[in-house]
């Protein structure tokens, strides 16, 4: 039995914000904008979103504070303001950490729910509607129903989510996505990878997905090299958000495993961005699944025309190099916190600390 819900009414492609339009604006009658501080702006998706806006005479609030990887404070001060307005639905523009951070404002707005009481799947009972506008090709958040917050008391960063998180829509033009530096090019289609393959990975992985998840990642493998060495070219970053979407749909259904616990403690603690952070173990992960999931893997390399040693070879080219590196101090501590994270249940193969910590000392 296969079972696929996803409530998102999708607009792809060149022109996505005025061919969508009419939809976001029956969203409601007083918008919330949330972004990060510079990137909306920049990639010129909030100048475009605001010229819908005007002529409809839909007020709107900016909140503009969402930093990357958002706290549970950040998003409690956004559900205030947002309460404070008295908007009625919200609109994200920016990578994932502004469409997540929307998604949980959106959670603790609708169901006055303030700190960590947000993250309680069981406390949120309504949302407000979400328009996404992704303006990275990575995190497939628009189309999700998770959201990843950390906790500054603790340091964890964690996911959490339900069905009435999923944005109602979302427009997805690559043209935003040419505000990417090379290195958010690269982070962010690796995290899309890391997605795609979590679908295979995953205990919930199910037969529907799999052509998507064939599709996004030959997409990547084709287009992430070339698109690095040619950044305008709207043919290669097409298709990279084409396969972000893709991955945001596969894990939307599968979850995910110990291939994105183990990288939280790395951007949290260590500064690596949440796409190297799954660039980096991808190898070793990949080695560990394996001797259970070879014959779900195999037609991977198959579709890109490869063998596994040829996929390593390509992760290698990519030069994902991290600055900092965990010591043992920073082993110890977080080889436990990620085994109780729960990722684990969705992993394939039995996880022991001695896995996570021999996985961690390989970065050194």
């Amino acid at each position: 039995m296969t079972h696929y819900y996803m409530p998102t009414e999708i607009f792809f492609g060149s022109d996505a914000l005025q061919k969508g339009k009419t939809r976001l604006l029956s969203l409601g009658s007083k918008a919330f904008i949330v972004t990060g501080k510079n990137s909306a702006r920049l990639s010129g998706a909030l100048d475009d979103i605001i010229d819908i806006l005007k002529p409809a005479k839909i007020p709107w609030r900016h909140f503009d504070e969402i930093e990357e990887n958002p706290t549970i404070p950040m998003i409690t001060h956004g559900a205030e303001e947002l309460n404070k307005f008295q908007a009625d639905y919200i609109i994200a523009i920016g990578g994932g950490s502004p469409l997540d951070a929307a998604k949980a404002i959106s959670a603790g707005a609708a169901n006055n729910l303030r700190g960590n009481d947000v993250t309680n799947a069981d406390m949120i009972q309504k949302t407000f509607p979400l328009a996404c506008v992704p303006i990275t090709a990575g995190t497939g958040s628009e189309v999700t129903q998770y959201s990843v917050l950390t906790d500054p008391k603790t340091g964890k960063k964690g996911g959490f989510g339900t069905s009435n998180m999923f944005s109602r829509l979302s427009l997805l033009d690559p043209i935003y996505t040419l505000s990417m530096p090379e290195t958010l090019t690269r982070d962010t289609a690796i995290d899309a990878l890391s997605h795609l393959l979590e679908g295979i990975y995953s205990l919930r992985r199910s037969s529907i997905l799999n052509p998507m998840i064939y599709k996004g990642m030959k997409l990547i493998y084709h287009h992430l090299v070339p698109c690095l060495k040619e950044p305008a070219n709207m043919e290669h970053r097409e298709q990279l958000m084409r396969a972000s979407l893709y991955g945001g749909m596969a894990i939307a259904q599968s979850g995910t495993t110990l291939q994105h616990s183990i990288g939280y403690p790395l951007t949290t603690h260590l500064g690596m961005s949440h796409g190297l952070a799954n660039g980096v173990v991808m190898k070793m992960i990949m080695d560990l699944y394996w001797p259970v999931l070879k014959t779900e893997l195999e037609p991977v390399f198959a579709g890109l025309g490869t063998g596994r040693s040829g996929f390593y070879a390509w992760l290698d080219s990519l030069e994902m190099i991290p600055a900092n590196k965990p010591d043992d101090e920073f082993i110890e501590k977080y080889s436990a916190q990620v085994l109780g994270s729960r990722n684990i249940a969705n992993t394939p193969v039995r996880v022991t600390e001695e896995t996570i910590r021999s996985i961690y000392s390989s970065l050194g």
